[in-house]
């Protein structure tokens, strides 16, 4: 293959570039995927802060992890899949043969595979991800709505991890789309659920999505001093879907006698939370956090999906094409408040 195609390369710590790049050969067993649609991130906006992840991306390299599209180009070998089919393909895949993976624990791979490059005109999938995370979509499911599935199945993982059932009274501590789709899926659930967070626009979704209660935090940053003020009822669950320290401290003292806590938000490497063991000892709790995905949980996410529990038209709140993409992730740095970004990989 010799025509390039563009696509946004990370180079570093705020550095990402929209550059004209040479799609390499099929591999054995891989796929070609011509992006229809790729949505931004919070782990991206991580990502682009710090300049790498150490276990999804290391400089430079493709950028972008959420997407759905359709096959253009398959493997000589590849005899299960078709060029134009409808597709959506997680970011990662687990080896299948670790301990980890022995155990159902898929999302604790020793050896997950990452995939990176949705912020690009097309994309290649390693056999791996074919072969375990490369789903069909149903005909009338939208690519938008369907590259929501990496994100969402990361909230079913913790919904799991929650023991969430109906009836259940939760507090979400973050209004970003990850506490917005906790919300969605609680109520969806027979789930009581009230949200803490900032930005009037995003709770104004989390009450469209059906949340019972929503706290404004913006005054004061303690979520403890916001929810006490409100005199809620006690929860059963408390999901920290921020990813900072305070929050997770915080987390603990909301959450009821015998409840559960869930530390989702991934926290700054090499940070610590001092916790009150004596209330976490006497009341009882169970503290939990929940990382990444599974194969299972792909495919229930794409379920609530194609079932339209989660729709993109929820969550995607802007629209950028694939060259103003630098710009877009200097704003979101500089604390741009759009819940999820649709970035127009063609002109």
């Amino acid at each position: 293959m010799n025509t390039t195609t563009r696509a946004a390369v990370l180079h570093g710590r705020e550095d990402v570039r929209v550059e004209d790049v040479i799609p390499r050969p099929l591999a054995p067993g891989e796929v070609r995927i011509a992006i229809e649609a790729a949505l931004t991130c919070g782990t991206d906006l991580k990502v682009f802060k710090r300049g790498y992840h150490a276990k999804m991306i290391v400089p430079p390299a493709l950028f972008g992890h959420e997407l759905a599209g359709v096959i253009s180009e398959v493997a000589s070998d590849v005899s299960e899949w078709r060029v134009g089919e409808r597709v959506v393909v997680a970011n990662s895949a687990p080896c299948g043969a670790c301990f980890y993976c022995q155990q159902g624990q898929e999302n604790l791979c020793d050896d997950l595979l990452f995939l990176n490059g949705a912020y690009a005109e097309s994309i290649v999938v390693p056999q791996r991800l074919v072969q375990k995370n490369l789903l069909r979509l149903d005909y009338q499911t939208s690519f938008r709505d369907a590259a929501l599935v990496e994100p969402l199945a990361c909230v079913v993982q913790g919904i799991e991890d929650c023991g969430l059932r109906a009836g259940q009274r939760i507090l979400v501590i973050g209004s970003g789309p990850i506490g917005l789709m906790f919300v969605r899926l609680a109520s969806h659930l027979g789930c009581v659920a009230g949200i803490v967070g900032r930005g009037e626009r995003r709770l104004q979704v989390a009450k469209r999505l059906g949340a019972d209660r929503v706290i404004e935090a913006a005054e004061d940053p303690d979520p403890v001093k916001a929810v006490q003020a409100e005199d809620l009822w006690p929860f059963d669950v408390v999901v920290e879907a921020v990813g900072k320290p305070e929050t997770w401290e915080s987390a603990v003292k909301l959450v009821r006698k015998g409840g559960r806590v869930n530390f989702f938000g991934g926290c700054p490497a090499g940070t610590s939370v001092p916790l009150d063991t004596g209330l976490i000892h006497y009341s009882n709790l169970t503290l939990v956090a929940s990382f990444h995905h599974t194969p299972r949980t792909i495919r229930r996410a794409l379920g609530f999906i194609e079932r339209g529990v989660i729709r993109a038209a929820d969550f995607v709140d802007g629209e950028c094409p694939l060259g103003r993409l630098p710009e877009l992730f200097q704003s979101m740095a500089a604390g741009n408040r759009a819940v999820k970004t649709f970035i127009r990989v063609r002109e």
